[in-house]
Order: structure tokens, then C-alpha cells, then sequence
């Protein structure tokens, strides 16, 4: 599957629904983005069943505004509408697919319930 371009306007429906997603926030000027890039698209291909977006940080200052990327690449992984995944930098390949192999095996209803438990503790 190609990867997605993601923007202000179809981001939220991406990321709420089931399924897992991943989100590539880049830049063109960005060489360690443009060299991830390729690893990207070949895991996008490699896992059919998964979501692959990419935000260009420079159209859509907005999103990375909202999610406070501060470094770019920053690569988001959303799990049934859970961010499970947030961290800047280039994977390599065995990397990004050792990754999606375990956010696979997450079991969604102890990610949730642990969500749940901070959210308690920081209201």
C-alpha cells in the first residue's frame, strides 16, 4: 500500500478509527527524513493491512505545532486511536520492522487501561 499524505483536513479521521497507523513527519530539506523515507515506503509495502501517512511539516505546521514536533524525522505510531509511539529519529529497516512486529502484539485492552490509570493520576 502507498503511504498517505496526511493533512489538517483528514489527519483526525486517520488516526481515530481501528487499525494501526503510522506517521512520518518530514521535510524536504531534511536529509536524515529524506533517507528514511525509502524505509518507510518499503514497510508500507511489506504490511498491506497497516496505515502509512506522511506529514510534510512544512505545509502543515499545525499538526506538528499540535503534536510538538520539535525533530524531524518523527515517526507516530496509532494503535485503535491510542498514540502508542512517538519518538524522533531514522529507523533502519530491521528497526521500523521489529517495531511494527511489537505494536502488533500489544494487547490494546492493557494500553487503555494504562491510559486510563495516568489520566487519573494527572487530573
Amino acid at each position: 500500500m502507498a503511504t498517505v499524505e496526511l493533512t489538517k483536513d483528514n489527519f483526525g479521521d486517520t488516526i481515530s478509527g481501528e487499525g494501526t497507523v503510522l506517521v512520518d513527519f518530514w521535510a524536504a530539506w531534511c536529509g536524515p527524513c529524506r533517507m528514511f523515507a525509502p524505509v518507510f515506503e518499503d514497510a508500507a509495502e511489506q504490511n498491506p493491512d497497516l496505515t502509512f501517512g506522511k506529514v510534510d511539516t512544512e505545509a502543515e505546521v499545525e499538526l506538528a505545532q499540535a503534536f510538538g514536533i520539535q525533530s524531524i524525522p518523527t515517526l507516530m505510531i496509532v494503535r485503535d486511536g491510542v498514540v502508542v509511539y512517538a519518538q524522533p529519529g531514522a529507523l533502519p529497516a530491521p528497526a521500523l520492522a521489529d517495531l511494527i512486529g511489537k505494536v502488533r502484539d500489544l494487547d490494546m485492552d492493557e494500553v487503555r487501561e494504562k491510559v486510563r490509570a495516568a489520566e487519573e493520576r494527572n487530573a
